[in-house]
């Protein structure tokens, strides 16, 4: 697998990714959650390809105390073969050159698979309780 940063062109193909992967909630637009990615550290946003066809994403952000991860995606298929280690160290590996100390990330808990995969990469439950509020409703 090939690790690029994303093109505007990988729009429909990452969106059908994220799709088959679960990822797209009803709260979350994924043309806007792209759009605004677009704008903030569009660098931060990785796709992995394989044989011409977009396989892995993997979205990170940096504010200058946390960095975190978003859109991690393997498609289905492509699974237990090392692309979401692979995807996740290229992308830890650039917060780590911004000076990032520490990545945080959300997973909804009854996604054991996901926090399964997390824990096995070096990630931990931080005991805090994540709490959010959205600010528009789209």
């Amino acid at each position: 697998m090939n690790i690029r940063v994303y093109d505007t062109k990988d729009q429909e193909e990452v969106i059908s990714l994220w799709r088959r992967c679960g990822l797209v909630a009803p709260q979350n637009d994924p043309i806007k959650d792209i759009e605004r990615k677009l704008k903030v550290n569009p660098e931060l946003f990785l796709v992995g390809v394989d044989d011409g066809h977009l396989i892995a994403t993997v979205m990170a952000g940096y504010e200058g105390h946390r960095g975190w991860i978003n859109y991690l995606a393997v498609e289905p298929k492509c699974q237990g073969k090392g692309h979401g280690r692979k995807i996740m160290k290229a992308v830890e590996q650039l917060l780590r050159q911004r000076g990032c100390p520490k990545i945080n990330l959300q997973v909804r808990s009854k996604n054991t698979a996901v926090i399964d995969f997390y824990t096995a990469i070096g990630y931990g439950d931080d005991d805090v309780i994540s709490l959010g509020k959205r600010l528009q409703q789209d």
